[in-house]
């Protein structure tokens, strides 16, 4: 994290906790119109905006998965195509898509990738769905937690290639800052580093992926707030990279919390309400907003909070709910604290709750 950027971000978030501007109103906005779009005579409605539409032609969808399953309505007009080849990136390797027609598999590289021949009757409505076949399956899991890489993208896939041999990880979850400034260079060059990577990588963005001209990052990866449930536990990932949420946030969090009141419930974010240390100013631009999320987080009984921004490791507690921060995907490490490089694994067990969270060193 740059100096500079500290400092936008910074004044940037006193003056949204001031009343004046909304500085993350327009990417709140921006959530909501994710997965939806029309062209070629199909329409595309993602619900939850749980992927992202990468690309549409004549017979041809491409999305970006943020979530293990979720289900997308498409609707063709009277003229279009009736074969359509649909191809789903960034999945799990065993997820299937299924619905009320005829759906063949197309082999696909890498392993995250999936293709699907799908037809479509035109003038017609179909939901599919894409789901792996452990989706319910309530046994104890385990996944894992990177955040800032941003100038370390050149040696990213050793840490993609320790987390490919660690065992029986399901996916790989972020907390932003992935690239530099976040232009559409930077982020084609981040997701093709992905493709050494054997599981998906569900994340938010970072104040590095705020950019000079507004945010790429959404066209690219899908929603920067978010919220799904698989094998059993809730997962809520905030937009904080304004070291604030915006309203709007806030209201789909009370959502997702009282949703996930029962079972496990993991929140991430970039920016941490409240830096643990205090050596890099790394925290809400206001302390009374600070107070106000961690209450609501306690209130809903979440049961981990991951972050990210500050470029080392740190253990604690925030409003009595365990908390940690991993920045460790390459960017400049704090200094004199010898952590370097690493990733968390996270057991979670549907029924009692997080078992354990492991850090793991990569240098």
């Amino acid at each position: 994290m740059q100096l500079k950027h500290v400092t936008l971000t910074l004044a940037l978030g006193l003056l949204s906790a001031g009343g004046c501007v909304r500085v993350s109103q327009e990417r709140a906005e921006r959530d909501l119109e994710v997965g939806k779009h029309s062209a070629h005579g199909i329409s595309i409605d993602v619900a939850h905006g749980l992927a992202a539409v990468r690309h549409v032609a004549p017979g041809e969808v491409t999305l970006w998965s943020s979530a293990p399953a979720w289900t997308v309505t498409l609707t063709t007009a009277a003229t279009a195509p009736t074969s359509w080849r649909v191809s789903l990136q960034n999945v799990l390797p065993d997820a299937e898509l299924a619905g009320g027609v005829t759906v063949s598999p197309i082999a696909a590289q890498p392993i995250t990738r999936k293709q699907f021949q799908v037809e479509l009757p035109a003038g017609s409505t179909t939901t599919l769905t894409l789901s792996p076949p452990d989706h319910h399956d309530p046994a104890p899991w385990r996944f894992a937690v990177m955040s800032d890489v941003q100038e370390a993208i050149d040696d990213v896939h050793d840490i993609y290639q320790k987390l490919n041999h660690t065992p029986n990880v399901r996916f790989l979850l972020g907390a932003g800052d992935l690239t530099q400034q976040g232009g559409s260079e930077q982020l084609e060059r981040f997701q093709r580093e992905l493709e050494s990577l054997d599981v998906p990588y569900y994340t938010t963005l970072g104040n590095h992926e705020l950019g000079d001209d507004g945010p790429a990052y959404q066209d690219w990866f899908g929603r920067a707030s978010f919220s799904f449930v698989y094998r059993g536990v809730r997962f809520s990932m905030l937009d904080s990279a304004s070291a604030t949420l915006d309203p709007m946030v806030y209201d789909w969090l009370d959502d997702w919390l009282a949703k996930g009141k029962g079972g496990v419930h993991v929140v991430g974010m970039h920016i941490p309400p409240i830096d643990p240390v205090g050596v890099r100013n790394g925290s809400f631009a206001s302390r009374n907003e600070a107070a106000k999320l961690l209450t609501r987080l306690a209130a809903g009984r979440v049961d981990l909070t991951l972050y990210g921004h500050i470029h080392s490791y740190y253990s604690f507690e925030n409003a009595g709910i365990p908390a940690f921060i991993s920045g460790g995907g390459g960017a400049i490490p704090e200094r004199f604290d010898q952590v370097g490089r690493h990733f968390l694994v996270v057991d979670v067990d549907p029924k009692r709750g997080i078992d354990r969270v492991e850090m793991v060193a990569v240098d």
